[in-house]
């Protein structure tokens, strides 16, 4: 398969994660393309053979903090998480799972970002615990702690929304 064609499958998982980090739709959608663009420009250093979708987290991720490293010398703030979002489908069932899906949607952003990163990355993305710690550069116990915490925080939240 070629790059494109497997980055191209890669997209979906890769905006799932610019959403977790970014918390804003805008803000996602400007990181996975700058991370794509970053990734095209720099093909020649990923290795076939090796999962291309840890290479381009890690691209994500290291954008991401070089971006809010910036916002934070300019004195920029994130705008706030959308408090209401449109809501499509018919029936119920499509309606309370929307809802459901904002406010873990909202839970999540109020994480720390340690914690909605690795959880971004083991509960929702599925990476193994040792894949997600090399990738953040973290050992496997300060995931794993991240993750319970992350994961508590998160009920404790949902379980106060419900």
């Amino acid at each position: 398969m070629r790059f494109e064609d497997e980055m191209l499958a890669l997209l979906p998982r890769l905006r799932r994660f610019a959403h977790a980090l970014a918390r804003n739709p805008a803000d996602a959608d400007d990181l996975c393309q700058a991370s794509i663009e970053r990734a095209i420009k720099a093909k020649e250093q990923w290795q076939p053979g090796t999962r291309l979708d840890s290479w381009m987290y890690r691209i994500m991720r290291n954008l991401w903090i070089d971006t809010s490293r910036a916002r934070t010398r300019h004195g920029e703030t994130f705008a706030p998480a959308e408090a209401g979002e449109s809501v499509g489908g018919a029936g119920d069932r499509a309606i309370e799972a929307a809802v459901e899906l904002g406010q873990v949607g909202r839970a999540m952003a109020t994480l720390p970002d340690e914690q909605r990163e690795a959880i971004a990355l083991v509960v929702i993305e599925g990476l193994a615990y040792k894949e997600a710690a090399q990738l953040l550069d973290i050992p496997i116990g300060t995931l794993t702690s991240r993750l319970v915490r992350g994961r508590e925080a998160l009920m404790a939240r949902l379980g106060e929304a419900a």
